[in-house]
């Protein structure tokens, strides 16, 4: 039986092999809901920003702010890459 924060789960099945494979709640509830839904193709790759490699550090460092990402100040660009893939 769901539990309370699983009620906006869209597809338990793939949230909890996400879960398993070590990903984060918030993430593991995006992609299994993307996937749950037949317009999103969550497996392709898409997006229209260049990446990460390409943006500057201040760019980064705003994009982390925006994310809410602890400790966004005293990292280099590549720590503050690294944070923003994982989030």
């Amino acid at each position: 039986m769901p539990d309370k924060d699983m009620s906006s789960i869209k597809d338990e099945e793939t949230y909890e092999a996400l879960r398993d494979k070590g990903y984060s709640k918030e993430k593991s509830a995006r992609i299994a809901n993307a996937k749950a839904n037949k317009d999103m193709h969550p497996s392709q790759k898409g997006g229209k920003n260049p990446p990460y490699e390409d943006w500057t550090k201040d760019d980064l460092y705003d994009r982390a702010q925006e994310l809410g990402i602890e400790g966004r100040s005293d990292m280099t660009k590549d720590q503050l890459i690294e944070a923003l893939r994982n989030h």
